[in-house]
């Protein structure tokens, strides 16, 4: 006679083993090395999820409590930014990312280190008038794109407004990389590519069909273009411009924009 301990092994037993690899943090579904995000507004929190959950979250100006991080990346010449004005900002190091959190409706500002991202006080006062009149800065999503900033003395200072999700790539990145006191000659170098490649002016489209999946067109393309960057439209076929030509069209108007 069977108790229902045997029962409960049978069952445990014979349960299918879920294949390696990441999963979507929504509905566990397997995703690829390349896919998209989602933010948790309220927790302040990066979700990894699939492309059908991705785009319950994409209405702009929906009081949700999730938020699809766009792929939008744009330069933006011509700030009056420079060494002074930065300083007013009270930022203590030269690298930063600014967004505006909804939560507190107001701009945050983070920079990286050895021990990740660490927020800093803003000077809103300064701030303000640094952005005033700029009408790209109100273009900007709240809780999911950041100004992406760089000052220093030996170039011209360098904004970009970037998914915030680079932003925690790029912080993420940098902190593997810090030796020693100022970050050392790796992360100095981590610094200048990841700017470069904020700056491309080269954009491959990719999907996850296993005919040429994205990690191919990295190799193959990709990393032998300086500068370039690979945008991953999940869950499309081999022609992706015709199975998804609106979402292909918002990525390269978006890229053209940015180019100035």
């Amino acid at each position: 006679m069977s108790t229902p301990f045997d029962v409960l092994s049978r069952i445990t037993a014979t349960r299918p083993v879920a294949p390696p690899g990441e999963r979507c943090e929504m509905c566990a579904d397997p995703i690829a090395d390349e896919h998209q995000h989602v933010v948790n507004v309220a927790a302040r929190q990066m979700m990894c999820v699939c492309r059908g959950c991705y785009l319950l979250f994409t209405e702009p100006g929906a009081e949700l409590r999730y938020r699809a991080v766009p792929d939008r990346y744009l330069a933006l010449p011509g700030m009056s930014l420079n060494q002074r004005s930065w300083d007013a900002l009270q930022i203590p190091v030269g690298l930063a990312f600014l967004f505006r959190n909804s939560a507190l409706d107001r701009f945050v500002a983070f920079y990286p280190g050895p021990a990740g991202a660490c927020e800093s006080e803003l000077d809103m006062r300064a701030f303000t008038e640094l952005t005033a009149g700029d009408t790209r800065i109100t273009t900007m999503a709240d809780d999911v794109e950041a100004l992406l900033v760089r000052v220093t003395e030996s170039v011209a200072p360098e904004c970009f407004l970037v998914p915030i999700d680079a932003c925690y790539e790029f912080v993420g990145g940098l902190r593997m990389r810090w030796r020693g006191f100022d970050g050392g000659s790796s992360a100095r170098d981590f610094i200048d590519d990841f700017f470069a490649q904020v700056a491309a002016r080269t954009v491959v489209v990719a999907t996850d069909d296993p005919f040429l999946p994205p990690d191919f067109l990295r190799a193959a393309i990709v990393d032998r273009i300086a500068g370039a960057r690979l945008a991953v439209l999940p869950g499309a076929g081999h022609y992706v411009p015709v199975e998804r030509s609106r979402e292909v069209a918002a990525l390269l108007t978006a890229f053209l924009a940015g180019l100035g």
